[in-house]
């Protein structure tokens, strides 16, 4: 169907244009409640008063227009014309019942006291074009005039009223071609076409909705599938942010958790209940939290942690056994597990003599003085000793030497026993890891105590590990038969002061050389009966690895550096130099 005072367009109507189903030029719509389609049998309203008005008029039309009467009589037929099969767009759409909105479009009254201008079709169904009127119509509709203006209203009776001079009038309509210039506001129409349809005006379901916006879709068309997709999308979109958000929002507060809340921590110096609680070596502060943790001692890992990060010695913590009270403040646990004396070891320092060895090993037990000694000189050969070890009569102490230097951790089950098996088997598992036995024929040895008791007496007189190294090749220099200078004698001041118990380094050499012991390298050649001290890593090394520098002779001027020399010469300048400074400070 072609629009009003118009013959064929250049752009049919089409179900996809916006403007499908206008309701006139003027865009009227009907009235609400006024029923979209007339009464076949009653003909228009409008048209029968106009009727009434002017019948000169109409004679005339039908007198001049005999083929609008057979239109005319369509409607009372109730059946629409019979189109030719041309494929015109209105043809197929009156046949698929999809012009809703045509009984309305009949239904508006001419806007001026004049004959209504009905279009005039040819003898095949066509839109003539022609007004029904005696003068020719301009040759375009459009020219001197915008057919799209709004038109001087007549007011007849029933007439719509006019939705585009208010306030909340709707756009204006646009020409054809316009027409799909901007986007369609394609949810807004579902919206209104949803709102038309169930506003439930009295229509039935499938009568379309006359007096909605133009343009608006009937549910289950188009329309709603779209809104069907749109409504999935959101519903998706929005699971998707929910996940997102909830997601991250329970890592975010686990996060700050961590980060920022505070840690369960108990208070105060804990109960009265100990627990010896053993740190092994290379333990992370995380790791020795778990373990305090474990044993009841600290509330969390992050108490402890922290507090270690906040003392200034808490990445200090030695390993070893700690005497710690359960429910302690991580606070606490960190203050007693800094302090060195709190730490539940016993600890053997470098070429350190049995004697001392014992006497701590007393004080750290509880035990009475002299417990300890007592027990290594009637157990010896029942602690582990190796079997080149501990048969020479003439030996003080036959552990000495085997008690190595390190530190060994104590809990309530150890014992003066116990502890010294620990340490002999320390210091034979060292001595095979280092080949001693293999390497004391090449050194020009008698067997591997004689190497231990090097490295003893390498110890006692170095004092680092270059002292070391030039300290054993002295030794070997002085061992070896061609030694004329000294006649294989040693003269170490060390082994005299290991008889007499002491650490002097001002006593009479009359009475060193004098004294019958064979310890004493003062008075016997060679060397002593055993070590005199337990040597550490770096005497042991020295001792296997020496300087072969020549040297023979050593001399400690100052107290502090010791200076070596290959001749007597050079070494007597050196003891005078040393006699004048033991003067000078009043020794």
């Amino acid at each position: 169907m072609t629009e009003y005072g118009r013959g064929r367009g250049p752009e049919p109507w089409h179900p996809e244009d916006p403007l499908y189903a206008d309701q006139g030029w003027t865009g009227h719509q009907t009235q609400q409640g006024q029923a979209p389609y007339a009464d076949p049998q009653q003909g228009y309203p409008q048209e029968q008063q106009y009727q009434q008005q002017y019948p000169e008029q109409q004679q005339y039309a039908q007198q001049q227009y005999p083929e609008q009467q057979q239109y005319e009589q369509y409607p009372q037929q109730g059946q629409h014309p019979q189109y030719p099969e041309q494929g015109h767009p209105e043809q197929q759409y009156r046949q698929q019942g999809q012009f809703p909105q045509y009984a309305q479009q009949q239904a508006y009254a001419p806007q001026v006291p004049q004959a209504p201008q009905q279009p005039v079709y040819d003898s095949q169904g066509w839109d003539t074009g022609q007004a029904p009127y005696a003068e020719p119509a301009p040759a375009d509709p459009y020219a001197g005039a915008d057919p799209y203006a709004q038109q001087a209203v007549a007011g007849y009776p029933g007439e719509a009223p006019d939705l585009y001079s208010t306030d909340e009038a709707y756009p204006p309509p646009q020409p054809p071609g316009r027409r799909h210039l901007e986007p369609e506001r394609a949810e807004q129409e579902d919206e209104d076409s949803e709102s038309a349809s169930d506003a439930g005006d009295g229509r039935d379901g499938d009568e379309p909705a006359g007096g909605g916006r133009r343009g608006g879709r009937s549910k289950g068309g188009k329309g709603g599938k779209s809104k069907e997709r749109s409504g999935a999308a959101c519903l998706v979109a929005s699971l998707v942010i929910v996940a997102v958000l909830g997601g991250g929002g329970y890592y975010g507060y686990t996060y700050l958790k961590d980060r920022f809340a505070t840690a369960e921590d108990y208070a105060g110096e804990g109960t009265g209940e100990s627990v010896d609680v053993e740190i092994p070596k290379g333990s992370s502060l995380a790791a020795m939290g778990n373990i305090l943790k474990k044993h009841g001692i600290v509330a969390s890992v992050e108490a402890f942690t922290t507090a270690a990060n906040v003392n200034p010695k808490g990445k200090s913590i030695q390993p070893g056994v700690y005497p710690l009270k359960k429910k302690m403040s991580a606070a606490a646990a960190v203050a007693f597990m800094t302090d060195p004396t709190k730490l539940n070891v016993i600890t053997v320092p470098e070429g350190k003599r049995n004697v001392e060895v014992y006497k701590a090993i007393d004080n750290r037990l509880g035990k009475p003085a002299g417990t300890t000694e007592e027990i290594a000189k009637r157990e010896a050969k029942n602690l582990g000793l190796p079997a080149w070890a501990g048969n020479n009569p003439k030996l003080i102490d036959p552990l000495e030497g085997f008690l190595y230097p390190a530190r060994y951790d104590i809990s309530k089950d150890s014992t003066p026993e116990s502890l010294l098996k620990q340490m002999v088997k320390h210091a034979s598992d060292k001595y095979a890891d280092l080949g001693i036995e293999g390497k004391a024929k090449e050194l020009g040895l008698e067997n591997p105590l004689q190497v231990v008791t090097v490295a003893s007496l390498v110890n006692a007189e170095g004092k680092n590990h270059e002292d070391f190294r030039k300290m054993s090749e002295v030794v070997y220099n002085r061992l070896k038969k061609t030694n004329d200078v000294t006649n294989q004698k040693l003269e170490f001041d060390s082994t005299f002061n290991y008889i007499k118990g002491t650490s002097e380094i001002n006593f009479s050499m009359k009475e060193a050389r004098a004294l019958d012991n064979p310890y004493n390298t003062h008075f016997v050649k060679g060397l002593p009966p055993g070590p005199i001290g337990n040597p550490g890593a770096d005497a042991l090394s020295a001792t296997l690895n020496p300087d072969h520098g020549g040297w023979m002779f050593f001399v400690s001027v100052d107290g502090v550096t010791t200076t070596f020399t290959q001749t007597y010469e050079e070494h007597q300048t050196l003891v005078a130099e040393f006699l004048e400074r033991q003067k000078k400070n009043g020794g």
